[in-house]
């Protein structure tokens, strides 16, 4: 996908790297000092769920801005069912292009692709002030729990979006996160040596230490 200033397409092997630094810029310091997406993103990329047809890149002025990713996962239905979804991200934007509404255009372009493909939902971790804009909402709306989390715990980042209407009808369960996202601190910290140095930093609103 094309326009005046931006175009959208698959990622290339050779430019891995380059990717995972404009996703290192992109989480810097966001939710924790430092960030693991870059390395998370490293290891997805050879998980047996990672999805390669929707994996997407984001240039402007031929510069790599924005990428996105996409892994199959399940729900276990309470009724017994085992129901294919999608989870998605890290989605990010270079830094200095954010809340311009390349985010928008590439999570738009990202959802009707998978949409295309067949994929019935996408569930994952966000915030709703943003992901709202693109048709998502609380995954509880759909009878959607979150993995592990106690009744009655905030499970507002638990977001969903149905990608073929009526998909997830009559159905109520726990969503599944892949495995391949959790990462541990001492592979993230090796990883990170071979980037350029970065100050962490210990900032207002970051969610985890």
């Amino acid at each position: 996908m094309s326009t005046n200033n931006y175009f959208i397409r698959p990622e290339k092997k050779d430019e891995y790297r380059k990717v995972e630094n404009l996703v290192r810029e992109s989480f810097w310091n966001v939710y924790r000092p430092g960030c693991s997406e870059h390395f998370v993103i490293h290891v997805l990329r050879d998980d047996p769920a990672f999805v390669k047809d929707l994996d997407f890149v984001m240039e402007k002025d031929g510069e790599l801005i924005g990428q996105n990713m996409f892994m199959r996962t399940v729900i276990n239905a309470d009724d017994g069912r085992v129901i294919p979804v999608l989870t998605m991200g890290p989605i990010g934007i270079t830094p200095e292009l954010k809340r311009r509404g390349y985010g928008k255009k590439l999570l738009d372009y990202c959802l009707e692709k998978a949409t295309d493909k067949g994929f019935g939902a996408v569930l994952f971790e966000g915030n709703i002030g943003f992901y709202g804009h693109c048709g998502f909402t609380y995954a509880r709306n759909f009878g959607i729990r979150y993995h592990d989390l106690p009744e009655g715990a905030d499970d507002s980042f638990f977001l969903c979006k149905e990608l073929i209407p009526g998909y997830l009808d009559g159905i109520t369960g726990v969503y599944q996160t892949p495995q391949g996202y959790y990462v541990d601190d001492a592979d993230v910290e090796e990883f990170d040596k071979a980037f350029p140095p970065k100050e962490k930093l210990k900032l207002p609103g970051q969610i985890f230490d």
